[in-house]
């Protein structure tokens, strides 16, 4: 009997820290950032400070990853001796790459399964982590899947922007208004739904109390769980960042793991500087 060994693929778009993707083996596919003059793989030939620093100038676009580099993904996983495939990618209803590795699936050179997290950034990313982790430990395949979908089920991110116009520019706003009480400073608190496409849960007024707002709900949809994960992703904005990881831990009783990190350039590109996302995995 061939003993298994279960590849983890994910997207640039989940946002798995990249220290994470090397110490997990996790093949991730980059998402492409495209200015007027050329494109960039997101995460490999640009950061989300990149993208910040020009947007004054361009606001970029973003599309689906090359085929090219999923099929070279493909078969770089074959030639490590992999024997089947397991993706997990972000939310359908927010980007097509699901469909795209979903069709590529079928003429995979290795058997594989393709996973929609219906979440976005590290909310989607914690689902993948999951899985690498119980592929690492030799998890045979079938309860890797069973596990992850339940992780998937467990899992939920809440966030904020600065502002909503890079989001309405990128047509992903979703249940979102993108004219929502600007005049106001009233910020929407943003999840994805059970489609996986974004809608507001709560609105606050002004910056801190948006941040607390969306401290709040994550610790509500922790408040059932005997332990947590949590990952608290930003755009620009480190200690905000770092102030709300530790509120976290002082609420919540068992905290198993912490992840703080910057978004990947491709979400850059949609929600601009300023934002804050804070994901609970309950484990």
């Amino acid at each position: 009997m061939i003993e298994e060994k279960v590849a983890i693929l994910t997207d640039s778009g989940s946002d798995v820290p990249a220290e994470m993707a090397k110490e997990l083996g996790i093949f991730v596919l980059p998402l492409q950032v495209n200015y007027k003059a050329r494109s960039y793989r997101d995460g490999v030939d640009i950061d989300a400070e990149t993208v910040y620093e020009g947007l004054e100038t361009e606001v970029p676009t973003t599309s689906l990853p090359l085929g090219s580099d999923l099929t070279d993904l493909l078969e770089k996983i074959r030639g490590e001796g992999y024997t089947r495939i397991l993706g997990v990618l972000l939310s359908s209803g927010l980007s097509g790459t699901f469909n795209m590795v979903r069709l590529q699936a079928i003429d995979s050179p290795l058997p594989m399964e393709v996973l929609d997290t219906k979440n976005i950034g590290i909310g989607s990313g914690m689902s993948a982590i999951k899985a690498a982790q119980l592929a690492k430990a030799g998890v045979a395949y079938d309860e890797i899947v069973r596990e992850t979908k339940h992780a998937i089920e467990n899992t939920k991110i809440f966030f904020v922007l600065s502002t909503l116009e890079y989001l309405k520019r990128g047509g992903r706003i979703g249940k979102v208004s993108a004219i929502i009480g600007s005049a106001f400073d009233i910020k929407p608190i943003i999840t994805c739904n059970e489609e996986g496409i974004y809608t507001t849960v709560a609105k606050a007024r002004g910056r801190k109390q948006s941040l607390r707002k969306v401290v709040e709900l994550a610790l509500e949809y922790a408040k059932d769980a005997s332990s947590v994960t949590l990952s608290i992703a930003h755009g620009n904005a480190l200690q905000d960042a770092q102030d709300i990881k530790a509120e976290m831990i002082s609420q919540l009783h068992k905290v198993s793991n912490v992840f703080v990190g910057p978004v990947s350039p491709a979400l850059g590109v949609h929600t601009g500087p300023g934002l804050i996302g804070v994901c609970v995995h309950k484990d």
